[in-house]
């Protein structure tokens, strides 16, 4: 079952391609935000995706939100592959999973 609209945001914590663990309620506490789901990290409907929310950046930038990515990929392959496209958002590490499960995603 999908989240509904206006519901809380599940929290959480995870490893982040900033170098240190991502949480929601801390890190983007009552700011907007888009965060996306994705199956693996170089697929090429993922990459696409990826690149997608990367050429339309200043869009979001101009309404304050940010962009984060979430898959079940390690941070050493999410920074192989944000560097590989030149992703100016983070990505989240959900390697066991429980995020998305949060999510329904």
């Amino acid at each position: 079952m999908a989240l509904k609209i206006g519901s809380t945001a599940p929290d959480f914590t995870a490893a982040s391609t900033s170098g240190t663990n991502f949480t929601l309620s801390k890190d983007l506490a009552g700011k907007p935000c888009v965060l996306y789901f994705y199956p693996k990290d170089f697929t090429s409907v993922c990459t696409a995706e990826a690149c997608d929310f990367r050429d339309n950046m200043s869009q979001f930038a101009d309404l304050g939100i940010t962009v984060i990515g979430v898959s079940r990929d390690d941070i050493a392959t999410h920074l192989r592959f944000k560097d590989s496209h030149d992703l100016p958002f983070e990505l989240i590490a959900d390697v066991d999973g429980k995020v998305s499960k949060a999510y329904h995603a």
